[in-house]
């Protein structure tokens, strides 16, 4: 699995929404402005996350986009599928090979592409959200945001 920016940045920019006070709206400039992403493309993933049930934007002068629900039922599957990436390994071949170590290694891809996927449909946003807040403890920075 290769993570592309598309995904990077779409788990930034979740992550910052995450860290607003009360999971408030946040504007597009104001997250790339933090994460120092580019805002146009930004935009884009947002979009992408919307139309994924993901994030809901909200309209006015205080608005923006907010998380669609609560960050332990966002996964780090969800964002990933959402803006498009992909965990497949490699092309599907067939099982019926002529060689056991071909068996053997086809089966053991198998089984680790499910573990990886266990594993981010596993770890949550709200995971992410308690790594950020215990470093940013550790930075001395302010701490004071509630899940």
């Amino acid at each position: 699995m290769k993570l592309t920016t598309r995904g990077h940045y779409s788990v930034k920019a979740l992550l910052d929404l995450s860290l607003q006070p009360n999971f408030g709206p946040a504007s597009v400039n104001a997250i790339a402005k933090r994460q120092s992403l580019p805002a146009p493309y930004l935009e884009k993933l947002l979009m992408e996350l919307r139309q994924a049930g993901l994030v809901r934007s909200v309209r006015g002068s205080k608005g923006g986009y907010q998380l669609a629900h609560p960050p332990v039922q966002i996964s780090l599957g969800h964002i990933l599928e959402a803006v498009g990436e992909t965990v497949e390994p490699f092309t599907e071949q067939s099982a019926a090979t002529q060689q056991a170590e071909d068996w053997v290694t086809l089966t053991l891809w198998k089984r680790l592409h499910q573990k990886l996927k266990e594993s981010l449909y596993s770890i949550s946003l709200e995971d992410l959200y308690f790594d950020a807040r215990s470093w940013q403890a550790a930075q001395g920075a302010e701490t004071s945001f509630v899940v």
